[in-house]
């Protein structure tokens, strides 16, 4: 395909006859879906499976959430045209990368939700391909993780937030965005020994013995010294890995429900995420990108980025 396939190309969430290669429909028409790759429930053959969870229930402050997988997919629609810069290949055209569309709920049955979403993250996991999640508020992360617990075990966990999420919480019937990471590990299903924190800039009374790299240590240090505490924290374990995007400062992503300020510039997370090629990615996030507080959509372009750099480093260390 190349750039003159604009004039034919349209609905190519639909149309496309190939789960590889870039996309060249213009970039304000057609039906949205991440990428511009195919829309589909067939996993057969594919390599990582994008879903969206558009659930924000389990907020502290400011709704909106449930509009973020829209809003993500929306804003990526500028990205497929060539490869991500700055990597040295490009996984659109090496990997079969499929949109299956959101996660189905009843939303009036908030406590069915978690049941659900482990449920559907199991079943795009079980087929083989790898999952990177549109949120959605950072609850939906706990569920993803107990899915990807049960296929690979106590997991390293690599967050980028504003917010440790390890608020005391032991009512697992709770459903609450900042309490998830300390169940995670109450639970058994991340190993805190290997994990890390990148952005963190609120008081959580307990770290639950995750290593914490606080938003000032970051500005600095710089992004290669955090990128490589992340390699020597993880190491070869199977990680997964969250962004909340209020791990940005609100310069740089104000359409969150929690922003602080002080935290990252959007230059300084592309840096570290991309010094982190070579850790050992079973699947990641983007979550807390909050449309109705969105400038400009900068937000939703943010998270439509660093989800193409989950899926860069997620393919990396499975190139051929």
């Amino acid at each position: 395909m190349a750039l003159e396939d604009a004039k034919s190309q349209v609905d190519t969430a639909f149309t496309r006859d190939t789960l590889r290669g870039a996309a060249h429909e213009n970039a304000f028409g057609g039906a949205v879906s991440f990428l511009r790759r195919r829309y589909t429930k067939d996993l057969a053959g594919v390599d990582l499976a994008v879903t969206g969870v558009p659930f924000d229930q389990a907020v502290t402050n400011r709704p909106g959430t449930r509009l973020g997988p829209r809003a993500i997919r929306e804003a990526s629609t500028l990205q497929p045209y060539d490869p991500p810069w700055g990597w040295s290949f490009d996984p659109l055209a090496e990997f079969a990368i499929a949109d299956y569309g959101d996660l189905a709920f009843d939303y009036a049955k908030v406590a069915d939700f978690p049941a659900a979403l482990q449920a559907h993250a199991t079943g795009i996991i079980g087929s083989g391909a790898g999952l990177l999640t549109l949120g959605g508020d950072h609850f939906i992360t706990y569920p993803i993780l107990k899915a990807m617990a049960e296929r690979h075990g106590p997991l390293s966990l690599i967050q980028f937030d504003a917010h440790g999420d390890t608020w005391p919480d032991d009512d697992e019937s709770r459903i609450d965005h900042g309490t998830m990471i300390y169940k995670a590990v109450k639970a058994g299903i991340v190993d805190p020994a290997r994990s890390v924190q990148v952005g963190i800039r609120t008081v959580v009374e307990d770290d639950m013995g995750i290593c914490v790299i606080p938003a000032r240590e970051v500005h600095e240090r710089g992004p290669g010294w955090v990128a490589q505490k992340v390699h020597d924290v993880v190491g070869t374990h199977p990680a997964y890995l969250s962004f909340d995007i209020d791990a940005l400062d609100p310069a740089f992503a104000p359409g969150t429900g929690t922003p602080v300020w002080g935290g990252l510039a959007s230059w300084q997370a592309a840096a570290i995420l991309r010094d982190m090629a070579g850790v050992n990615l079973v699947g990641g996030d983007v979550v807390e990108v909050s449309p109705p507080y969105d400038v400009g959509s900068s937000t939703a372009v943010a998270g439509a980025h660093v989800a193409m750099e989950i899926a860069c480093l997620y393919c990396w260390t499975r190139r051929g």
